[in-house]
């Protein structure tokens, strides 16, 4: 994880994964390091990466899928989605999941063209300058994911109405407390990429979106 500090952390079929390597990941995603300690010293690594992650529905890889049946059982569904654990999901920002594409949105030949990667690279780096100048005075913040509880109130309070979507959200979806925090600060990001000032409630439903597999049913969402 150490050699992932200030880039990519890729972890394809995370839930291939032994569940205590991935339980090691929780502190670098909280803390952005690594402390080992032994028995006469302890010793810190920097470790600040961007996980990414793939993983299949369920061990066949059709739960879920409108065009193929799954041979999983429900125990075998609720055994690989509990892999990941509650506080693992909860430090992901953005869950998102991706239904296969059919042969004739493959094949079509008029589909209308989606926002170019040049285009989405010129705001992603607006917004990074954006985040830069707003931490220019915090010592160790360079963008929003490294906010502190304070800076989240200060930069990303939402307005009455985001504050509200967000309540029922939380109660509804039995988000946690740390899932609130990493909501606000998608949204703050969103804003940030659309060029606006205040987040607002579009951008709190949008960034509550993104968190389509953090439930408090996870591990029973095969069932």
């Amino acid at each position: 994880m150490c050699l992932a500090h200030n880039g990519v952390l890729f972890l394809d079929e995370l839930t291939e994964f032994n569940r205590a390597t991935l339980e090691i990941l929780r502190q670098p995603l909280e803390d952005r390091k690594i402390t080992i300690t032994r028995a006469q010293y302890t010793v810190e690594y920097p470790c600040s990466f961007m996980l990414v992650a793939s993983m299949n529905p369920c061990p066949c890889g059709y739960h879920g899928d409108p065009l193929h049946k799954c041979v999983c059982t429900p125990g075998q569904i609720s055994r690989y989605l509990s892999k990941i654990s509650g506080p693992l999901l909860d430090r992901i920002d953005i869950q998102c999941e991706i239904q296969p594409l059919t042969f004739n949105q493959i094949s079509k030949k008029n589909t209308p063209l989606c926002e170019g990667s040049s285009s989405i690279r010129e705001r992603v780096i607006n917004a990074r300058n954006i985040q830069g100048i707003r931490y220019k005075d915090y010592k160790g913040i360079h963008c929003n994911a490294q906010m502190t509880e304070r800076m989240i109130h200060e930069f990303a309070e939402p307005n009455e109405q985001g504050l509200a979507l967000l309540r029922m959200a939380m109660a509804k979806l039995s988000l946690s407390a740390r899932a609130y925090t990493r909501i606000l600060k998608v949204a703050r990001t969103i804003v940030d990429l659309a060029g606006s000032e205040k987040v607002e409630d579009m951008h709190i439903a949008e960034a509550i979106g993104y968190r389509n597999l953090d439930r408090g049913d996870w591990a029973e969402r095969g069932l």
